[in-house]
């Protein structure tokens, strides 16, 4: 494994192989078990979209693994005035020795793991968040004890997350159920790869998406780079709400999952959310213990 750049390049051994991984440096970490993997070694850490989770979890994670981990903004950076990301790419693979990207367009992702020479990780993409997925899965496995035979289901838009949980929940043996109206749909690229699977659904009502499900995901309506559509979207997604009435077609032990940050009485309700708030913070600690299993799969010494 030289890269993270979509879960769709992930087989089922390597996504629990780096969810073990993840175990384990999460069990070293609050046992205050020394974990310098990457000692010596620097993280670029290039962000085109603001971010909260994302840059304190790489950038303690690779404290803590012994590097030191640079932030790059793409204001203060050549490629945020027009230098080609293959220029850039091949500039920083001669700093470096690793480079996680949060951007818009997965096309970046892909050229800088082509041109750089050194591993890359996928922060976030429009396309896809196989760092968050990854998180999930975790998260799930710790509260569910196993992730074969439960049924996962996703309420709202067919993003990236969207993308990366249907990929995720298919590859690790979960059955899939998504909601979206008409025109959210998935990426056609994850509904082709979805048609091998029996146990995957694409429906039109969160009643039928939340119907026996172990576990519930939403996300807010609008991503970053679509607040112009945030009206629009309000109407179109009105009735995709994670609420108590929804909760109860879903097991009574059903989980709750968001990847943060929340619209409270929009794609969730505030007491749903606060019912939950355990699962979905741990969600967002997982993040560090994930993405630190990551760096080390892709960073660390063979």
């Amino acid at each position: 494994m030289k890269h993270l750049l979509k879960m769709l390049d992930l087989s089922s051994e390597e996504i629990i192989d780096i969810l073990n991984l993840a175990d384990q440096l999460k069990y070293e970490q609050k046992h205050n078990i020394p974990h310098k993997y990457l000692e010596g070694k620097t993280l670029g850490c290039i962000f085109q979209k603001a971010s909260t989770r994302t840059r304190v979890s790489f950038e303690v994670g690779m404290y803590q693994l012994g590097g030191m981990p640079i932030f790059l903004s793409s204001n203060d950076m050549q490629i945020g005035r027009g230098e080609p990301v293959e220029d850039t790419a091949r500039v920083l693979g001669r700093y470096l020795d690793g480079i996680m990207i949060r951007t818009f367009k997965q096309s970046e992702v892909e050229t800088l793991a082509e041109k750089s020479g050194i591993p890359v990780i996928n922060g976030l993409t429009d396309f896809c968040h196989p760092c968050q997925v990854l998180a999930d899965l975790m998260t799930i496995r710790e509260f569910k004890g196993k992730l074969q035979g439960l049924k996962m289901c996703f309420i709202g838009d067919g993003n990236n997350m969207m993308n990366s949980l249907i990929v995720g929940g298919l590859k690790t043996g979960m059955s899939v159920s998504v909601a979206c109206p008409e025109g959210y749909e998935p990426a056609e690229e994850v509904l082709n790869f979805a048609k091998d699977y029996d146990c995957f659904e694409l429906v039109r009502t969160p009643q039928e998406a939340a119907k026996n499900a172990d576990v519930i995901f939403t996300d807010v309506w609008a991503s970053m780079g679509q607040e112009g559509e945030s009206e629009k979207r309000k109407i179109a997604f009105e009735g995709y709400q994670v609420n108590a009435e929804l909760m109860k077609l879903a097991h009574a032990d059903a989980m709750v999952q968001h990847c943060l940050p929340a619209h409270r009485g929009e794609e969730i309700t505030a007491d749903v959310f606060e019912a939950h708030a355990n699962e979905i913070f741990e969600e967002a600690e997982n993040r560090l213990h994930a993405q630190k299993a990551v760096m080390v799969k892709v960073m660390g010494n063979k």
